[in-house]
């Protein structure tokens, strides 16, 4: 074990001990957390598989670069820049609404911190911030947001119906079709070229046996 602690590879150290258990300290202690928030908290609510695959992965792989990447002076440039990067990334779908978006903000931000705290920072400070972030999820989604307004964006044909004086007439359609007791709706993008419109509609959860099923089958058309 000595001689791999002094063996090197083309410049780089073979094994170091100190370093390689501060990596697996860290990185369980980093996806214990994104787990509690992600799985736990998130999850249960949306029932989104797809952001739940995106958000531990970017976890993982945000952890890796700042931890691999930690003695590079620039630091603080370096995080932000990854909040740049990841802040505009936009899938070949529907953008990301706000809450998911928050969510992979704050996914982001805990593993940066958790791979970029240096030695001025004590492992106490460290877990009290992980604690607050995942306890003011849990106050916000649990405690105060009682009742969980869910989005779905769909493509609706009748545009002739997305005039205000006939928002009612318009809800009471989508309700029809859908089977959700829809709270409210946004028109989004019209085609008048394919007489389409894209309409975020908005439902509160608790009041629709059905929206496990959307959760399973949610494939949005662009």
């Amino acid at each position: 074990m000595e001689t791999l602690k002094n063996a090197t590879l083309f410049g780089l150290n073979i094994y170091d001990p100190k370093g390689f258990m501060e990596l697996l300290l860290r990185f369980s202690f980093n996806l214990l957390i994104v787990f509690i928030i992600v799985r736990l908290l998130y999850y249960p609510i949306t029932k989104r598989k797809d952001y739940l695959f995106t958000y531990i992965l970017i976890a993982v792989i945000t952890f890796l670069i700042c931890f691999m990447l930690g003695n590079v002076k620039l630091q603080l440039g370096f995080a932000l820049g990854l909040f740049a990067v990841f802040g505009i990334i936009r899938y070949r779908t529907n953008p990301m609404p706000i809450k998911e978006m928050t969510y992979l903000f704050v996914i982001i931000g805990i593993s940066v911190i958790n791979a970029l705290a240096n030695k001025k920072t004590s492992y106490a400070e460290l877990f009290f911030t992980n604690f607050i972030v995942v306890a003011l999820i849990f106050g916000l989604e649990k405690i105060w947001l009682l009742r969980h307004e869910s989005c779905k964006v769909i493509t609706y044909e009748k545009i002739d119906l997305i005039k205000p004086e006939k928002r009612q007439e318009l809800i009471a359609d989508l309700e029809k079709r859908t089977g959700l007791k829809i709270n409210r709706v946004e028109i989004g993008k019209i085609n008048f070229m394919r007489d389409t419109v894209q309409i975020s509609i908005y439902y509160y959860s608790d009041e629709n046996t059905v929206d496990n099923y959307y959760a399973d089958n949610d494939d949005d058309e662009d």
